[in-house]
């Protein structure tokens, strides 16, 4: 990809949004639901907040992050969402002329100072515009040059997930710390929303969705699981060895498979997003050919087992 352009605008704005899904954040969970309605799922996050899941079609699908009955984050992939002052598909270029993209993000809360770092690979990639009170970071596919989604973030949410290179002064918020039972919820909401992250994309680039196959989510999560247990970030596990062999033992029948992994990402909307700009990732992402999928995660490492099934 070409290095970002130069900004035109020379200082962040010091104004909130006027209009579009960031005005979401801040609001309580009745405003929420009174203009939204009721969510289709809620799933845990490992941040504190609970995940309202509005997934009406593809095109507008939505995860509204709540927290003490308090919007503190939005994430859209949906393109037909109103992201203003951004749009889903907008060209990188519209995005760095018309909006301020530093490298540094300097946040003062509750008399704590805080400094994100943003290297090359996050500018081009993921960048960060702060909207007043509101930070916004944009998620780049860097193979077409448009934005593929937006995250919106109180300051606090920032600060406690940490994308970036982080330096402060005072006390760090920190995400909870979960117990086994919390982690298996995480989890099992996280894994929902890969593969419903990935049947979006899918349907962006004309694609068929994949049906979910549970044997193979199953064979996807023993994998995650043993790469965290062993230390051990490969396709290949050294006890139950490649994905045909694991395929196998859980007698799941296919014509051909892949497989994408992944570890110590943000969450499952990250996750998604850094597969999609990564070329194997990407290919398995939008292979034609494949027509299910099994999605295994195990704390912070995520695996993805796609399959194309008999006669299908």
């Amino acid at each position: 990809m070409s290095q970002i352009p130069e900004n035109k605008s020379n200082k962040p704005s010091t104004e909130n949004p006027t209009e579009g899904l960031s005005l979401l954040i801040g609001q309580n969970l009745s405003d929420l639901e009174k203009n939204l309605g009721k969510p289709q799922r809620i799933d845990e996050s490992m941040y504190g907040y609970q995940w309202y899941i509005y997934d009406l079609d593809t095109t507008r699908y939505l995860q509204v992050g709540v927290e003490e009955n308090r919007v503190v984050t939005v994430y859209a992939m949906g393109e037909n969402l109103d992201v203003a002052p951004f749009e889903i598909g907008q060209p990188v270029e519209e995005i760095f002329n018309t909006q301020y993209v530093d490298a540094n993000i300097n946040i003062d809360l509750n008399g704590n100072s805080y400094r994100f770092e943003l290297n090359d690979t996050d500018l081009n990639i993921r960048p960060m515009v702060q909207l007043g009170n509101v930070y916004v970071q944009l998620y780049i596919d860097k193979f077409t040059g448009n934005l593929s989604s937006v995250r919106f973030m109180d300051a606090e949410t920032l600060i406690k997930q940490r994308p970036y290179e982080l330096t402060y002064q005072g006390q760090l918020i920190e995400p909870p710390v979960l117990n086994e039972a919390m982690w298996k919820t995480v989890e099992s909401g996280t894994k929902k929303e890969i593969f419903d992250l990935t049947n979006v994309l899918r349907i962006r680039n004309d694609l068929k969705p994949l049906k979910w196959d549970e044997t193979t989510a199953e064979v996807a999560f023993g994998h995650s699981k043993d790469m965290a247990e062993n230390n051990d970030f490969s396709h290949t596990s050294k006890k139950f060895g490649s994905l045909s062999d694991r395929l196998k033992s859980a007698k799941v029948v296919y014509q051909i498979a892949g497989e994408n992994i992944a570890a110590n990402y943000t969450d499952g909307p990250a996750v998604v997003e850094g597969w999609l700009n990564s070329k194997g990732h990407r290919d398995s992402l939008l292979n034609k050919e494949f027509s299910h999928l099994g999605v295994g995660v195990y704390q912070k490492y995520y695996t993805q087992d796609f399959i194309q099934k008999w006669n299908q």
